[in-house]
């Protein structure tokens, strides 16, 4: 594959069919279950302008190369407002070919027109390749992210209501 220089762009209707290869091709390197209603899930609310998750491609080679979904998010610590990359994923022929970087870049320019503090991100503590960029173009942070399942028949009624005593 022959790359010229990446063009970040937001996702379109039309780019759906790769969008598709490229998502289910994400969620298997993560070892995620398969599944076509999570994929046309995500989708859609990717194509709903009402919902926070948004889309950007990466073209190189007159071809999609990678995908990442991003939304905003409230900073109450700082008083300010971050970028969540939630998901980025090159096709691994266009690995380290400056795609990834393209698309963090297009993100950081959206994050400073739109006056925000911060894109983060996570990945997985084996990701080694995708960390040597990471490195190179953020600061690793020491916050440890923890997941905490929730409990079933709750609703949350009582919660927040500030008349709670400890």
């Amino acid at each position: 594959m022959t790359l010229n220089q990446p063009i970040v762009r937001a996702l379109e209707a039309s780019d759906e069919p790769r969008w598709r290869e490229l998502f289910r091709g994400y969620r298997e390197f993560y070892r995620l279950e398969e599944s076509d209603a999570v994929v046309s899930r995500v989708w859609g609310w990717l194509r709903d302008p009402a919902h926070e998750s948004q889309g950007l491609v990466a073209e190189a080679g007159n071809a999609v190369v990678a995908i990442a979904h991003f939304r905003r998010f409230s900073r109450p610590s700082t008083g300010t407002v971050g970028i969540w990359l939630d998901d980025l994923f090159t096709v691994p022929e266009a690995r380290g070919r400056g795609v990834a970087r393209a698309l963090i870049s297009g993100l950081q320019e959206i994050a400073g027109t739109d006056g925000h503090s911060v894109v983060r991100w996570i990945t997985a503590e084996d990701n080694h390749q995708a960390q040597a960029l990471y490195d190179q173009v953020a600061t690793r942070t020491h916050w440890v992210t923890y997941d905490a399942a929730p409990v079933a028949g709750t609703d949350g009624a009582d919660r927040g209501s500030g008349s709670e005593r400890s």
